[in-house]
């Protein structure tokens, strides 16, 4: 069974940057599509950026492009999410997802394309 953990999380001025870590263990799917999700409090879970299995193909949302960057090390089962001039609207907490089946060398932005997620970490920015 897949696990996923997440790490890098806190608290962060306005502008400044942070780098969400999803380590990846267990499960017999090799190298899964994975992404990252955010949902702020009273708010639903949103799409924020995703990835392709070998790391070719990338996607982020609208509200974040030109800010923030995917990106996954397979040798380290381990994807990251940089996060740079962050806003006070980022603020949330950031799940992990990867697909929990397939092949498919294509990113996957909706929440329900995805059988495991994280916990969760909390990334507050502050004005």
């Amino acid at each position: 069974q897949v696990q996923l953990i997440e790490s890098g999380g806190g608290l962060v001025q306005a502008g400044g940057s942070l780098r969400l870590s999803c380590a990846r263990s267990g499960g017999t799917l090799s190298d899964p599509p994975m992404g990252w999700f955010r949902q702020a409090p009273e708010k639903e879970r949103e799409f924020v950026a995703a990835i392709s299995r070998g790391g070719s193909r990338t996607i982020v949302a609208d509200s974040v492009k030109g800010r923030f960057a995917i990106s996954r090390d397979n040798t380290k089962n381990t994807m990251y999410l940089q996060m740079n001039s962050l806003k006070p609207e980022d603020t949330a907490v950031y799940y992990c997802a990867a697909r929990a089946s397939g092949l498919s060398l294509r990113t996957y932005t909706q929440s329900s394309e995805y059988g495991v997620w994280g916990q969760g970490t909390q990334v507050t920015v502050s004005s």
